[in-house]
């Protein structure tokens, strides 16, 4: 079965589109976590976006997103993770595996997260397009050419934030369409579950970011 994650990562990542609130799709609620689908290509590929709210601080979120190093602990499907660069503080590149079940190749993307903040409203937002050539491709592991995520953080009362992840992919390769989209919408229901206790370890409680402004 394939899997798929949210993080940008994800879980494969999905290329993000704009497009009308109307052509979203809810196909599953579960545990404060929505899922909408629509269809974003010709092929029948689906695009989705997760929906959650979370009691944490944006800094904690943030904190948690760029900790790629961890990614193996919450987002479903990843076999590893690495930091390749740290361009700031709000900037880094990273490498993930993503595990398949034999007898398709796994799936590999590099990806370039990019953290910023609207100072009036304070909304985060993390985009991670992939960069396919950053490093050379890995034998026997296919490459995601084209794909791209991304969160956007809207603090709300009582130190919540609502959570919008959005994300579409072309994951290359052989794997057919209709096992992607069956796996489009419990990959994230399993990344957001993960997230919401991985959130709550100290590293990511007490992070103080310089810059994010929690208030």
């Amino acid at each position: 079965m394939y899997k798929i994650w949210l993080f940008p990562f994800l879980l494969l990542f999905f290329h993000y589109s704009v497009n009308a609130q109307a052509d979203w799709t809810l196909k599953r609620t579960n545990d404060g976590i929505n899922i909408y689908t629509k269809t974003v290509s010709s092929s029948g590929l689906k695009g989705i976006k997760v929906k959650c709210s979370l009691p944490a601080k944006l800094s904690q979120m943030v904190a948690l997103i760029m900790d790629v190093d961890a990614g193996e602990d919450w987002v479903y499907g990843t076999k590893s993770s690495t930091l390749i660069k740290k361009v700031s503080p709000s900037e880094l590149y990273y490498y993930s595996e993503v595990d398949i079940p034999w007898p398709l190749s796994n799936r590999d993307f590099i990806a370039h997260l990019i953290v910023s903040q609207d100072p009036r409203t304070k909304v985060v937002t993390i985009n991670g397009p992939t960069e396919a050539n950053y490093l050379p491709v890995k034998k026997n592991i296919v490459r995601v050419n084209h794909s791209n995520g991304k969160w956007i953080l809207t603090p709300t009362k009582n130190n919540a934030i609502q959570i919008e992840y959005t994300l579409e992919v072309d994951p290359g390769g052989t794997i057919p369409v209709w096992l992607v989209n069956l796996f489009a919408t419990s990959g994230p229901t399993e990344t957001f579950k993960k997230m919401k206790a991985q959130i709550q370890k100290s590293q990511y409680v007490n992070a103080n970011l310089s810059f994010i402004d929690n208030d």
